[in-house]
């Protein structure tokens, strides 16, 4: 067990108890898997994803605040690496303990200010409060689905706060441990029209998903098919009969 005393409290990183209840809160927006959904496909299909990353959604992370547990659950998070078998990790994730602190937790929220800017620090504290202040993790993405307002805050070395990031020029913003921009994207998957969260690489190009590499690929084959009927067509222009295969 490791602890952190701090001025004001404890935290001690400790696996739950098998007998730890764990709130059965339902999901309360109905975009929230689908987007969880589409931001680990891309990563997977584009390879970065290592074997040993984990992507949790609605997912128990835990620490130990002044010996009590407290268990958040981001709607999406992103853990470079995990160092215990995965059938550890069945009901919850106990950072320093069982791997990497994350490097980004998202929330994806109604167009109502709620629990994603909870500051609260007595117990049990505010998600704001835990992802910053017990967990430290170092980006914190609060997305507002139906207007596409994505809010993303860097976790300062020197104050210990997160601070509120301007996008680049492309509105994206670049997570440094991720080698990747986060941003906003407008269009259609699984049947549901509106702004999703995309990824982009170093070099500008979006990671796609599953359905868009399978229309990527019959376009590239329609093209060549299209090439190749030209050719033919050119050859018996000039009088030459090609070989058929």
């Amino acid at each position: 067990m490791t602890a952190i005393i701090t001025q004001n409290y404890q935290i001690t990183w400790e696996k739950l108890p098998d007998d730890y209840k764990l709130p059965d809160d339902p999901v309360d927006n109905i975009n929230q898997p689908f987007l969880a959904a589409a931001l680990t496909e891309s990563l997977e299909l584009a390879k970065k994803l290592p074997a040993t990353a984990l992507t949790p959604t609605n997912y128990g992370i835990c620490a130990t605040l002044n010996g009590k547990i407290v268990v958040k659950a981001p709607d999406w998070a992103y853990i470079p690496k995990i160092s215990v078998n995965r059938e550890e990790l069945i009901r919850s994730y106990t950072p320093q303990l069982q791997g990497d602190i994350p490097v980004i937790v998202m929330e994806f929220i109604s167009d109502t200010e709620g629990t994603e800017y909870s500051a609260k620090p007595t117990y049990p504290p505010g998600k704001w409060f835990f992802y910053e202040r017990i967990l430290k993790v170092p980006n914190y993405a609060i997305f507002i689905p139906d207007s596409g307002n994505l809010e993303f805050y860097r976790l300062d070395n020197n104050t210990g706060r997160y601070i509120l990031q301007t996008s680049n020029n492309n509105q994206h913003y670049w997570i440094a441990e991720m080698n990747l921009e986060l941003g906003v994207w407008q269009g259609t998957r699984e049947n549901r029209t509106g702004n999703w969260l995309r990824w982009w690489d170093e070099q500008g190009n979006l990671l796609l998903w599953g359905s868009e590499l399978v229309e990527q690929e019959r376009q590239r084959a329609e093209q060549e098919r299209q090439r190749a009927e030209r050719l033919i067509a050119q050859l018996r222009a000039a009088g030459i009969e090609p070989e058929m295969r």
